[in-house]
């Protein structure tokens, strides 16, 4: 007989259904699994082989075939072995076919019949909630498994734990969903000396979602206050949660079914390869600007990223998403982020200080400034030196203003962007274009003759152009302003980085 069991594949945050079949057959003793399946999926054999074997149960002396269907679509990972092992044992007859026909499947196995955790699990859930069907996944995923809303779930500690609950010998409960931690939200505003206009431009970046690169010398603050952002950024919505939540559970890095309102923090080495930042690899998986979805991507000493791996954020950053392409597949990420990068003036990072610098100045600057593209450049909305800091800077009282202030002041300014475009696919400033970038973001008279003045001054492109009414919008919003002005529009200009001359 023929034994179905279904369970999913995984393309980027797709879930495609995949049917396990198993066919018991007189012939040769053999177990064979086609499909189309990686190296993982053919290991499988040996896993459940062994697991069934530490029930008391051994396999028919027979031809033993398992056929992933679709045949054309690659199967990738471990998290087949358990829909094989209960396709092989409804095909044996132990457990009602029927019944396994109500779930979609994933687990992987280990030698002694546990379950051990895979990727993915969310998106399996919420594939089988779309579908109408149950859920078995292992107990450590239940509580991820449980975020997906209404769906039964059986999420068992091994094999014989699930067998017996079909055998009706013992009940397995439906798992909780996982308990949120406690916010984490980093370094306070207060622990920020001097740094004003640094300040300023970094609730600006977090009211809009605007990229913010700070231009200092080493030590100034600039990693200090790219920490800091975090705690002024509002919480994510439910939706938005569910969303990153998804992400990470692709990736793996879903701990403990605990979905997270906070925004996430991603600050990777500037070693990190052009698959490790956009995704990608011999299985694709997301990569960090698909990780920072909807939070913040920070990139400490950006001109010492490889130039081809920072160009390939171009794209993300204009996007939203990532999209890799293979031969077998072609895979698509979200990566709405906001990007926050730092770096120094040159080599040395004392450009400027006669005292400090070195004697290659400021050609060394220009060489070191150089190894960032223009067109990345032109995608950072807002530009900023941050200046090195004094003795009486560092004597100072700690500031008035913490990030429990200045958060309060983001959260209404956000609170004005998603009430203004309810009916766009938009949620921040950044996102507007086209039409609602007309509708909503031009200025009055006074602040249209600024704006065309500085374009031809400062010879902004059209994307530049388009970002500055982004940031006035932005700044307005912070002021409760509902005409962007003149001065909204001279503040925005101040953090534009001007064209180099020839």
């Amino acid at each position: 007989m023929v034994a179905l069991v279904s369970t999913v594949a995984y393309l980027g945050l797709e879930a495609r259904r995949v049917e396990v079949q198993c066919q018991v057959a007189p012939g040769l003793p053999a177990f064979n699994v086609v499909g189309l399946p990686d190296k993982a999926v053919a290991e499988s054999r040996e896993r459940v082989r062994a697991a069934i074997a530490s029930m008391g149960l051994s396999l028919p002396p027979k031809r033993i075939t398992i056929n992933l269907s679709p045949a054309d679509l690659p199967k990738e990972g471990s998290h087949y072995d358990l829909p094989i092992a209960l396709a092989l044992l409804g095909a044996m007859g132990i457990i009602d076919a029927e019944t396994l026909a109500g779930y979609v499947v994933v687990g992987e196995l280990s030698l002694d019949g546990r379950l051990a955790a895979t990727p993915g699990v969310l998106l399996a859930a919420l594939h089988a909630s779309g579908e109408h069907l149950g859920l078995i996944c292992p107990a450590l995923q239940g509580p991820e498994a449980a975020w997906a809303g209404d769906v039964e779930i059986l999420a068992p500690n091994d094999l014989l734990a699930l067998l017996n609950h079909f055998k009706g010998q013992s009940v397995l409960s439906s798992p909780d969903p996982g308990a949120a931690p406690e916010p984490d939200h980093g370094p306070d505003l207060k622990d920020v000396k001097g740094q004003e206009t640094a300040k300023r431009a970094l609730e600006i970046a977090a009211a809009g979602g605007h990229n913010l690169l700070m231009n200092g010398p080493p030590g100034s603050g600039k990693s200090l206050l790219a920490s800091c952002l975090p705690g002024i950024l509002p919480p994510l919505s439910p939706a938005e949660a569910l969303e990153v939540s998804m992400v990470a559970s692709v990736a793996g890095t879903l701990e403990g079914g605990q979905m997270s309102r906070t925004r996430p923090y991603r600050h990777p080495h500037h070693s990190a390869s052009m698959a490790a930042l956009v995704g990608g690899g011999l299985k694709v998986r997301p990569g960090e600007v698909s990780l920072a979805h909807l939070g913040v991507l920070f990139l400490d000493e950006l001109p010492e990223f490889q130039r081809a791996v920072l160009d390939s954020l171009r794209q993300p950053l204009e996007t939203g998403e990532v999209s890799v392409a293979r031969a077998n597949a072609h895979v698509t990420f979200p990566a709405r982020v906001q990007m926050v990068a730092a770096m120094n003036p040159c080599r040395c990072g004392h450009l400027g200080d006669a005292a400090l610098a070195c004697s290659r100045a400021p050609k060394c600057a220009a060489d070191y400034q150089a190894k960032v593209s223009g067109p990345l450049l032109d995608r950072i909305d807002l530009h900023i030196e941050v200046e090195a800091l004094s003795a009486a800077d560092l004597t100072m009282p700690p500031p008035a203003e913490g990030s429990d202030v200045v958060a309060a002041r983001v959260a209404e300014a956000r609170h004005l962007q998603r009430h203004r475009y309810a009916d766009l696919d938009a949620r921040t400033n950044t996102e507007i274009d086209g039409d609602a970038l007309e509708k909503f973001a031009t200025p009055d008279e006074a602040g249209r003759q600024l704006l065309a003045q500085a374009a031809e001054a400062m010879r902004l492109s059209a994307r530049g152009y388009t970002r500055v009414l982004r940031v006035s919008r932005t700044i307005a919003d912070l002021a409760g302003v509902k005409q962007i002005g003149r001065i909204h529009v001279a503040e925005a200009l101040s953090y534009r980085r001007q064209a180099p001359r020839n």
